[in-house]
Formats: structure tokens, C-alpha cells, sequence
């Protein structure tokens, strides 16, 4: 049965979700804390453990047979001799689980999870020597807020700080700068103590600090993947408490692509939001200022704020049903109402309390970082985080990757052309707060990135349907191949959809000094899984062929059936990449009065 929309009623509906848009934009509430990612039936055992989207890219199921909650150093130790003399296999998990891809599976159901929730301690905070010393479990809030009492602070974090130090270093998480060491936490590790198995002769395990006279392996360990073994403890080099100044500039578009370099090097924490089908760029111009500087700014990101969950399945839906229609233009007006409120409202920086002209000062502690939806409270799932999986709230793909600074001009011009040759097709992404680009340097880390960069995180529709294909599918398959394959873009090691690491470790130019490390620390691969070797280049399998396919990102379309053929979706060259393959939308014509299309609606 099709369903038809008068022109009155559709707008009537714009109005109704936009109001109900700002709603869930300025709604300011206390939120359910995520539930743990790992489930068990008894007694902690016979477990399943997933990410915080509650699926991961393949949607498969991970099954484990025991999940262990050390308390102390002594008792990982334990934990990981008694498992190595047991040849079973091991992953670590975090509190809230935020990597997409599933580094946190072990192999078999038999497997055994090593959960840093209980190893969550500040050990030392040395004032005079400006570092801190932490267990793995830490979250990078709890890091922020002990430095900032002592007078501290950890230059550059990621913007989300429901993670914790061990996850933030198992994937090379990062903020936004190109000055100095650049915003990768790691690069302001100065020493971390690793539990990795070993012989017999050595207990079945081995405890080693790596510091900074230890550079081969320190290098290994700052961006491991959760393979050469369990991080047990943290030191970071800090620096002392400062100001920063943020104002918000929106601009058209039209000379991003000249203004993207000179701009990071102009601004220490400078980020840039881009719009592309509004033909907008939001420039984040963030810079130190003198610690007496009048301010007492907060930044409390609106999209990590806790949301009534009643208005988060009604936007949910809303966006379904745009999909279901084909309504672009419905979701082109839904973005630029999102875009307008995150700008009324300062997209969250707030001056002692209130709305403040720009720009905004305040003590980096109270800047950096946010996430306030996954503060505690017994309000059963009253309010929760957007993209809480016990709800119907946001459920999405997410693209991370970064192109060096001498090609980001191209890649941009790119993405420009395809949005010239289809001008609305990239409204949803602006749904979600649009391209987030942030700058990045060469790390001294084997998996770090290789050369100063712009990270693009693009956030977009998923369906809870598989099969189901999305509004502008080809434009989207287009922009992941050409930033990947085009331009020779690295992964962000904690999300992306499989195809993101289709040749990713051959990138890298000390992946084999890693996996050197990797055998020395774990000779019989017990915190390897079939899905670390085959990113690592150790095994094939990163993609996965079948009927669908394509539509989740498990592989490139090389056949009509890994797109969605019933659905008018065919396996065709890109637009301006003609080296892309991506599910295009052929309308279908009239069969038997009604098209395949409409039926399935």
C-alpha cells in the first residue's frame, strides 16, 4: 500500500517534528547510565558483550564463557596467569563499550573477558612533576576533573569522555590540533604497565613497564588494539591548568578547501563542522588565553546531553518514515531547524550558567570535554543517551578516517562535486551535526597516524533492516571509497563499518615492527580473534560477501544482489570515482500499476 502525503500535511509534519527537534535540543535533565555491555546468565558466566549501539558492524552475536571484574593489579595478574595456563582465549572490555568494530570478542564462546570496570583508580597526581598515574579503567572525565583540581590539565582529549583511558588508547582516540605533539592522548603517555601471558617459567605471565627508554615498545603499546595484553596502569604527562577562548563562525563553503590547513595552523584547538548540502562551514576558532582572563565557560555538548526517551523514538520514526518516502527535502528542512537551535544555543558553551555572546572563556577542564547523558539516575529509562540501545533512539553507521593535509584540499572538492551533482543528498548527515573535522599529527605510536591529517567523522541513517537501503546510498558508498581508497585515508581504529579496513594495516609503515611486538608479547595469540588478525593483515575475511551485503558496509558491491535489487538499488561505478562501486537507486518503472519500491512500502 503506498502511502501519500498531501503537501499540507507534509508541511504540517515539518512543523510538528521541528518543534519537537528543539525540544530534544534544549532538554536538560539528569540520565539513565548506560547499561553494562556485557550480559551473563549466572554467576558471570555464559556472557554476551556488545557495544554501546547494542550491534556490531556484522550483527553478529558475541558469546563468551566467563567475564572476570579483577579489583587490584595483583588479581589481573591472577586472572591472566590462570587463563594463559589454560590456553583460553581473551579480550578486555570497557564500562561502556564505544568502539564499534568487535575488538572486544574473543574467539569461541568459550572465551574469557577481562572487564577493567573495578580497575578504576586515580594512584598519583604529582603536582610538581605534572603527571598522573591510573588504572586502565579510569574514565578520561575522571581524569579531567582530578587534573583540574590539582591545578592540571591534559591538553587534548577526545570531546566525548564516557571512555576510558585503556579503550581511548586500545584505538588512538584524539581531540583536534596540529600544533605540538598533536591531540592524540597517547602522545602524552609517559609510561604504561602491560599484563601480557607468558611461559610457564615465568608464572604463565609477565608484567612490564614500558617508558620512554623503552621506545620500541612503548611505541606498540600506545595504540594496541587490545593484543598485546591487558593495560594495567596509565602515567600521563600533564600540564598546568589554562584558559581557552571558543568562538563559533559559520561561513559558506565555498573555500574550505583553501581555508582547512591555514586554519588548524592558525588555532591550537581549532575543529571545523561542515554542512555540505547547506553549503556551510562552522569554524571553531579555540585558542589559549591568559589564565586571568575573565570567563568561567562550560562546554556541554547538546548531542551528549541526556534526551527524554519518548522524543527520541518520535524523531526516530520521523526519520524512517522520510527514508521510507524518499523525502529528501523533508530531512533537508529537519537539518537546517537542527543547525539553526545548535546555534541559538551556543551549540552548549554557556558563560556561569547562561547563554553568553562569543566568545566563551573558561578553564580548559570545563571546555575539552562532555557527556553528561551518562551521569547515574534510577529514572527507568526516562531519559538516556541518544543512541542507547534499550531504546528507540539514534541508531547509525559511522565513517571515521584521515586524509593527509597535502591531499584534504582534493578530497573535499570531491565531496563538493558530488553534492553539486545531487544537492540534497546529504541532509541526513546533517541530521547529525554534519562532517566533524579534526586535525591530526604523525605519531610516534606504530599504529598512530603516518603524517599531519584532518579526521572526518561522518554520522548517517542505519536501518534496523539490513536489507532495507537508505536515501542517497551512493553518495554515501562514494564518499567512504574515495576518502578511503582515493585518497589512501587510515581508519579510526574504533569505528567505521568493515570496508574501512580493507587494506588499512598496509598503510602503515610500522605494522610489521607492531606485530613484532604483538608475537613477543603474546606467543600463542591469546588476545588475538579472528577479527584483530584479519584487520591486522593476518588472516582474509575483513569483508564478507552475501546477498546485502554493501548496504552495511561488510563489503563493496561487486554484483547487483549485494545491494538491494528489489528495492531499486543496483551495484553501479561512482559518479566521480569511477574506481567506486556503490548501490545506486534506479527508479523503478510501473509493473502490474504499482512499482517493487511502492510495495515495500
Amino acid at each position: 500500500m503506498t502511502i501519500l502525503f498531501s503537501e499540507k500535511m507534509r508541511n504540517l509534519l515539518h512543523v510538528f517534528k521541528s518543534t519537537l527537534i528543539l525540544l530534544l535540543l534544549i532538554n536538560v535533565v539528569i540520565s539513565t547510565p548506560p547499561e553494562d555491555p556485557i550480559k551473563c546468565l549466572s554467576n558471570n558466566t555464559t556472557c554476551t558483550i556488545t557495544n554501546a549501539n547494542g550491534i556490531f558492524p556484522d550483527r553478529s552475536t558475541c558469546k563468551v564463557g566467563e567475564v572476570k571484574y579483577p579489583n587490584t593489579e595483583a588479581e589481573l595478574i591472577s586472572v591472566v596467569a590462570l587463563a594463559t595456563k589454560n590456553n583460553i582465549k581473551m579480550k578486555v572490555a570497557t564500562r561502556f563499550s564505544h568502539s564499534i568494530p568487535k575488538l572486544v570478542c574473543p574467539d569461541g564462546q568459550k572465551g574469557l573477558l577481562i572487564s577493567t570496570n573495578k580497575l578504576n583508580k586515580i594512584l598519583k597526581v604529582d603536582v610538581v612533576a605534572k603527571t598522573m598515574v591510573v588504572e586502565s579503567g579510569v574514565t578520561l572525565r575522571e581524569i579531567i576533573s582530578e587534573a583540574g583540581k590539582a591545578g592540571l590539565a591534559l591538553p587534548y582529549a577526545p570531546y566525548w569522555w564516557g571512555i576510558t583511558i585503556g579503550g581511548l588508547l586500545g584505538t588512538g582516540a584524539h581531540g583536534s590540533s596540529l600544533w605540538g605533539k598533536g591531540s592524540a592522548v597517547h602522545e602524552y603517555v609517559v609510561e604504561i604497565r602491560i599484563v601480557s601471558p607468558s611461559t610457564p617459567q615465568d608464572g604463565y605471565v609477565k608484567v612490564r613497564t614500558l617508558d620512554e627508554s623503552d621506545q620500541d615498545h612503548l611505541n606498540a603499546a600506545k595504540v594496541s588494539l587490545g593484543v598485546l595484553g591487558v593495560i594495567s596502569q596509565v602515567t600521563l604527562k600533564l600540564e598546568s591548568i589554562f584558559k581557552r577562548s571558543i568562538t563559533y563562525l559559520s561561513k559558506n563553503d565555498s573555500d574550505l578547501g583553501d581555508e582547512i590547513i591555514s586554519f588548524g595552523r592558525k588555532h591550537e584547538f581549532g575543529d571545523v563542522t561542515w554542512y555540505p548540502s547547506q553549503r556551510k562551514a562552522l569554524y571553531r576558532i579555540d585558542d589559549r588565553v591568559p589564565i586571568n582572563t575573565n570567563g568561567d565557560g562550560l562546554y556541554d555538548s547538546i548531542p551528549f546531553r541526556p534526551t527524554l526517551s519518548a522524543e527520541l523514538a518520535i524523531v526516530r520514526t520521523a526519520e524512517e518514515i522520510k527514508e521510507l518516502t524518499r523525502d529528501a527535502k523533508g530531512k533537508c528542512i529537519d537539518a537546517k531547524v537542527i543547525t539553526i537551535a545548535l546555534a541559538a544555543l551556543r551549540f552548549g558553551l554557556t558563560n556561569n550558567g547562561s547563554l553568553h555572546e562569543y566568545p566563551v572563556v573558561g578553564f580548559n577542564n570545563r571546555m575539552q570535554s562532555s557527556g553528561t547523558c551518562v551521569d547515574s539516575s534510577n529514572d527507568g529509562l526516562f531519559t538516556a543517551c541518544a543512541w542507547d540501545s534499550r531504546i528507540k533512539g539514534q541508531f547509525y553507521h559511522q565513517t571515521a578516517f584521515s586524509i593527509p593535509l597535502s591531499l584534504v584540499k582534493y578530497f573535499i572538492e570531491d565531496v563538493q562535486k558530488l553534492v553539486d551533482l545531487e544537492p540534497n543528498s546529504l541532509c541526513g548527515l546533517e541530521l547529525n551535526n554534519g562532517i566533524l573535522m579534526r586535525y591530526v599529527t604523525a605519531s610516534s605510536a606504530y599504529l598512530g597516524k603516518t603524517e599531519d591529517a584532518v579526521d572526518f567523522d561522518i554520522t548517517y541513517y542505519r536501518s534496523k533492516d539490513p536489507l532495507q537501503p537508505r536515501l542517497f546510498e551512493d553518495i554515501l558508498e562514494e564518499i567512504e571509497q574515495i576518502g578511503l581508497f582515493k585518497y589512501n585515508g587510515l581508519p579510526h581504529w574504533g569505528k567505521n563499518r568493515n570496508l574501512g579496513f580493507v587494506g588499512a594495516i598496509q598503510k602503515y609503515p610500522n605494522a610489521e615492527k607492531f606485530l613484532k611486538v604483538k608475537a613477543e608479547y603474546d606467543t600463542l595469540g591469546l588476545f588475538s580473534s579472528e577479527w584483530t588478525d584479519q584487520v591486522l593483515g593476518l588472516k582474509e575475511g575483513v569483508t564478507i560477501l552475501k546477498d546485502g551485503c554493501a548496504l552495511e558496509g561488510l563489503c563493496i558491491c561487486s554484483e547487483d544482489s549485494h545491494c538491494a535489487p528489489n528495492y531499486g538499488y543496483f551495484c553501479k561505478p561512482g559518479r566521480i570515482y569511477k574506481d567506486a562501486r556503490v548501490c545506486a537507486f534506479h527508479d523503478v518503472k510501473e509493473t502490474e500499476g504499482q512499482s517493487v519500491l511502492k510495495d515495500e512500502l
